[in-house]
């Protein structure tokens, strides 16, 4: 590992440090953490080295965000759960293009049988709806339940045609595959098989409960998750802004966006305590930026970090193919769809998964460089907000990388 730059002062409000010619990030990150009542945490790998580790702010009130601080991270989690179920098509135990009911037999109706893992990987297997899935968002706490539901389940279109984010769904649709190959529900697999081959010191599906004392607390959604979207489901739902895209010949509907992300109950479920307890691969994943940056690291350096191999340079190379061009059917943005992977925005090439509130990784494999951001405090979009767009572009100029 590269030598650690000079320490970066706690008075300043941040700690860690940066190696030379990536002083920069330190300096973009202290003036966001400035902006915000929390804290969060950034690592960059280059060339399988850690070079940056800050961290900063607050944890809780009266509490500064230490160097193990765990924080939930949203839909950041679908990149490690892809990850997972990388892993098994790596070691030939599942193959791409082979229909999900091949692992998964009772997936077989509705419709569903030619659906594909890899149309679950690119979002476009027509599973996106949750609000009209469930009665209730404390649903998502039952495994069986979920599993059962999409069972049942019908596509919206015929899977593979279009591609529409499949924002809670996929972490069931993925984490059902690893535990029927593996034998393992998802937060073991990620345990046994990423998490400890790579030494990390926070990647977690749910939080056990012996590193519950590291969480940073969410902060409380005021004003209701709906309104930080820019959405009140009921008069979304229901009222005449639903019906202008298709009045318009838009391909997008805000009622689509609504129901694949806003089952009823939402925000007192993900901001509920029993949500440590359940694995919510599209979710509820516990992170440490440095965690998170080394599983992207992998991904940039060929399947490999820290003399450990996870996945062959074959399965990089797929796993990097552009599946979607223009709008996602419910995000509206060309989310360029990967297998279970967005596009990075700030890097061309670069590929990862941002979450709700601010948080995200993503691995650039030209570049060999992997970023990723954790914090309890922030808003923004599904897909994230402008903080780690300003991170990434902060680091793509960096000396360092000369």
């Amino acid at each position: 590992m590269a030598a650690p730059g000079a320490p970066i002062g706690k008075g300043l409000g941040l700690d860690g440090w940066a190696c030379a010619g990536f002083e920069d990030v330190a300096r973009v990150f202290r003036r966001q953490l400035r902006r915000t009542t929390g804290g969060a945490a950034v690592a960059v790998y280059h060339r399988d080295e850690l070079v940056v580790d800050l961290w900063g702010g607050w944890r809780a009130e009266g509490e500064r965000w230490q160097r193990d601080t765990v924080a939930m991270c949203f839909s950041t989690t679908k990149g490690v759960t892809s990850a997972a179920l990388h892993l098994l098509a790596d070691r030939g135990q599942i193959e791409y293009d082979a229909p999900v009911a091949a692992y998964w037999p009772q997936f077989a109706q509705g419709g569903k049988e030619r659906v594909t893992v890899r149309h679950v990987l690119t979002h476009s297997a027509g599973l996106h709806r949750m609000r009209t899935l469930v009665d209730h968002a404390y649903r998502m706490l039952d495994w069986q339940y979920m599993v059962a539901a999409l069972e049942r389940a019908e596509p919206a279109y015929e899977p593979g045609s279009r591609h529409g984010y499949h924002a809670l769904t996929y972490g069931w649709l993925a984490g059902e595959l690893v535990r029927r190959v593996s034998g393992r529900p998802i937060a073991q697999f990620i345990d046994d098989e990423i998490a400890r081959p790579l030494g990390l010191d926070g990647l977690y599906v749910g939080c056990p409960p012996a590193h519950r004392g590291r969480v940073a607390p969410l902060a409380p959604m005021a004003g209701g998750l709906g309104r930080r979207l820019g959405l009140q489901p009921g008069a979304v739902m229901g009222g005449p802004v639903g019906r202008i895209p298709a009045l318009l010949g838009l391909p997008v509907s805000p009622r689509r966006f609504v129901n694949a992300l806003l089952p009823r109950g939402i925000e007192d479920v993900l901001w509920g305590p029993e949500v440590m307890d359940a694995e919510v691969p599209a979710a509820n994943g516990f992170f440490t930026a440095r965690s998170l940056a080394k599983l992207y690291a992998m991904l940039a350096h060929g399947g490999e970090v820290g003399g450990v191999r996870l996945l062959s340079p074959q399965t990089i190379q797929q796993i990097a193919v552009v599946h979607s061009r223009g709008p996602d059917l419910v995000l509206v943005l060309p989310m360029g769809w990967r297998l279970g992977y967005h596009s990075a925005f700030t890097a061309r090439g670069a590929f990862g998964h941002f979450g709700f509130g601010g948080s995200g990784g993503w691995a650039d494999p030209r570049r060999d460089l992997a970023l990723a951001m954790v914090c309890n405090r922030g808003g923004g979009t599904p897909a994230g907000d402008l903080r780690l767009a300003e991170l990434g572009a902060t680091v793509i100029r960096a000396p360092g990388l000369r």
